[in-house]
C-alpha cells in the first residue's frame, strides 16, 4: 500500500508580482525568502506555518544522482554557485506502482520517480542563529520498497513550530535499487555494498544533517531518528550500523519493529540471481544498465515480487542482526521509544480483504494459517477467546495478525533493549478513527497524523478535525518532542510514564484520557509469545 510517502506533486511558488510592482516591493518579497547555504551551494526556500516563522526547504540534494551509478554507494553532489529554488519536493526513488487507498487520500503527494532521487527536506524556525534545537529526522514507511519523504502527512511545519525543533524528511533508494545483494554474483568491489544502499543513503543524509546542523538551527549532538512501519524498521537497522554511530542520539520506532533481523547472504544471493534471470541479464553490469522501468517490472515478476527486500547482514555495512538474538551493542546508550497501534492489521487485513470484517468462527483456522505455526490455530483461538471473551472471530483474526506482524516484535525489541543501559519507553495508541464506519478502529499508520500534529491534513484517515483529534495530536506530538529534547517522553499532560522493563512492562495507552498500564492484554501477550515465531522471515 502506497500510503507512506506518496501522492500528488505540490509546488510552493513565490507569489507573482503585478506589472506595477515597485522595485522596493520586489526586494521586500525577495528578502522574505529564506536562504540556506549548503556545502554544495545555496538554496532558496519559503516561510510557512501558522505564524509564518518556519523556514522550509524542499528538495535539497544531499547526494548526486544514481542514474549512472546504479547499485553503487552514493557520492557527494556537484557544486553550484547560484542559488537554486528549494520549494518543491525532489523526485521519489523508483518503486512499484501502488493502488490508491481512500483513507490515505489526504496524504497523497506524488512527485514522480527517478534514479535522481536523493533529496531531503527541512523545516526549522531558525537559520544560523546559534540555537541548538533538537533535530528530528523522519524515515518514511512503505517497507523497504515504496514511499518518500514528501507525503502531506509528513509536513513538518506544525511540529517545528510547536516544539521549536528541526524536522527533516528524506528519500533513499528502495527495493531492487537499494537492497539487491549482488556481492554473491560479482567480485567487482563497486557493488560490494549493494545489499544495503538504501540504509547507507540514510547514513549519508544523516551526515548532511550533522554537517549543516548549525546552518539549520539545530544541535548536531541531539538528533532523533524516528519512523513508522518500514521507517521504524529502518530506525532499528541503523541502530546496528557502525557507519551511523554518532549520527543520532535517540530513536523512535512506530509500528515497525520487524527488522529485529535482516536477510543473510544465503537468502539474499538467490533473490538477486533470480532478479537477474527474470530481467534477462547475464551480468550485474547488464542489470545496472537496463532502463529503470524495466528493472521495476523485472523485480515485480521475480521471486521477490518487488516487495521482499530487507537489509543484508553482509559483514560490511551491517555486521550483525540489529536485535537478534539480543540488542545491538552499537547503540547501547541510545534511548528508545517504541510501540504500536492497537488494531494495526485492520488496515491491510481489512481494507484489502473486507470479508475479514465478517468472519465466522469456522472460517478462522484457515484465515489464521498465514500467521500461526502449523497445528496451533485451534490453541491460539481458544486462548484468545479466553483472554478476550467479548471478541468475535474477526476481532481474534485482526489481533493475532497484529501481534504477529507488529506487536510481538515491538515487545521483543523493548525487552532486549531494556537490558542495556539506555531507557526504553513503550506505548500503544488506542484512539479509534470514525472513518470507514469505525470498522478500522486503531489501524496501522493512524499515529502519523498525531505525531506530526497534522490532523487538518489527515481528515480522510482521522475524520473531521475536532477538539478530540487535536487533543490526540497535542498528547503525542508533545511526547515525541519531549523525547527528542531529553530522551524522556514525559509531559505535564501525561500521567507519569515509567521506563519499560520485563518486570513492570509499563505502557502508555494513548487515548483522549491517557493512562499507564502494566502489561496491557497480558494474557494475550503470554499466549502469543509462547505460540508464535519470533518475527518475520529472514
Amino acid at each position: 500500500m502506497r500510503f507512506i510517502g506518496s501522492g500528488l506533486f505540490s509546488v510552493i511558488a513565490a507569489a507573482s508580482l503585478s506589472g506595477c510592482a515597485t522595485t522596493e516591493q520586489t526586494s521586500s518579497v525577495a528578502a522574505a525568502e529564506p536562504r540556506l547555504d549548503t556545502q554544495s551551494g545555496p538554496v532558496i526556500g519559503s516561510r510557512e506555518g501558522e505564524s509564518g516563522s518556519v523556514n522550509v526547504f524542499r528538495g535539497i540534494r544531499y547526494a548526486a544522482s544514481t542514474e549512472r551509478r546504479r547499485f553503487q554507494t552514493a557520492t557527494d553532489p556537484a557544486q553550484w554557485s547560484e542559488p537554486l529554488p528549494a520549494k518543491s519536493f525532489g523526485n521519489e526513488c523508483p518503486q512499484p506502482p501502488q493502488p490508491d487507498v481512500p483513507v490515505f487520500a489526504s496524504w497523497a503527494n506524488s512527485v514522480g520517480t527517478s534514479e535522481d532521487c536523493l533529496f531531503l527536506n527541512v523545516w526549522t524556525r531558525g537559520l544560523s542563529d546559534g540555537k541548538k534545537r533538537p533535530i528530528m529526522v523522519w524515515l518514511h514507511g512503505g517497507g523497504y520498497v515504496t514511499g518518500s519523504g514528501s507525503s502531506n502527512g509528513y509536513d513538518g511545519s506544525r511540529l517545528a513550530e510547536r516544539g521549536d525543533v528541526v524536522v527533516v524528511t528524506l528519500n533513499h533508494r528502495l527495493g531492487a535499487f537499494g537492497y539487491s545483494y549482488l556481492a554473491g554474483s560479482t567480485d567487482d568491489p563497486k557493488y560490494a555494498d549493494s545489499g544495503n544502499l538504501g540504509s547507507l543513503d540514510i547514513v549519508k543524509a544523516l551526515e548532511w544533517v550533522r554537517d549543516h546542523a548549525d546552518e539549520i538551527g539545530g544541535d548536531p549532538d541531539n538528533v532523533t531518528i524516528f519512523g513508522e512501519s518500514g521507517g521504524a524498521a529502518k530506525v532499528s537497522t541503523l541502530m546496528a550500523m557502525e557507519s551511523a554511530r554518532g549520527l543520532f542520539h535517540r530513536a523512535i520506532a512506530q509500528s515497525g519493529s520487524m527488522s529485529l533481523a535482516g536477510f543473510t547472504p544465503r537468502l539474499a544471493t538467490p533473490l538477486a540471481k533470480d532478479l537477474m534471470t527474470t530481467a534477462g541479464t547475464n551480468s550485474v553490469e547488464e542489470l545496472a544498465a537496463m532502463p529503470m522501468e524495466d528493472l521495476v517490472t523485472a523485480a515485480i515478476k521475480s521471486r521477490s515480487r518487488g516487495a521482499f527486500y530487507r537489509p543484508v547482514v553482509d559483514g560490511r555495512s551491517l555486521t550483525r542482526q540489529p536485535y537478534s538474538p539480543d540488542a545491538t551493542p552499537v547503540s547501547a546508550g541510545i534511548p528508545l521509544l517504541v510501540g504500536t497501534n492497537n488494531n494495526e492489521m485492520r488496515l491491510q487485513g481489512g481494507l484489502g480483504s473486507p470479508e475479514n470484517f465478517l468472519l465466522a468462527w469456522e472460517q478462522l483456522p484457515e484465515k489464521l494459517a498465514e500467521f500461526v505455526p502449523e497445528g496451533t490455530a485451534e490453541e491460539v483461538i481458544a486462548g484468545m477467546r479466553e483472554a478476550h471473551p467479548d471478541y468475535d472471530a474477526s476481532d481474534v483474526f485482526f489481533q493475532v495478525a497484529t501481534f504477529r506482524n507488529y506487536r510481538g516484535t515491538a515487545l521483543l525489541q523493548a525487552e532486549r533493549k531494556s537490558e542495556q543501559n539506555a531507557s526504553v519507553y513503550m506505548y500503544r495508541l488506542d484512539w479509534q478513527t470514525p472513518v470507514e464506519g469505525g470498522r478500522l478502529q486503531t489501524p496501522h499508520a493512524l499515529d502519523i497524523a498525531f505525531v506530526f500534529d497534522n490532523v487538518a491534513r489527515s481528515t480522510s484517515f482521522t475524520g473531521p478535525e475536532t477538539a478530540e483529534t487535536q487533543r490526540m495530536a497535542d498528547l503525542m506530538a508533545d511526547a515525541w518532542i519531549a523525547f527528542a529534547r531529553s530522551g524522556n517522553p514525559n509531559t505535564p499532560e501525561l500521567p507519569q510514564w515509567p521506563a519499560y522493563d520485563v518486570m513492570n512492562r509499563a505502557t502508555m495507552i494513548f487515548d483522549t484520557t491517557p493512562e499507564v498500564v502494566a502489561d496491557p492484554d497480558g494474557a494475550e501477550r503470554q499466549l502469543l509469545q509462547r505460540l508464535l515465531p519470533e518475527g518475520r522471515s529472514l
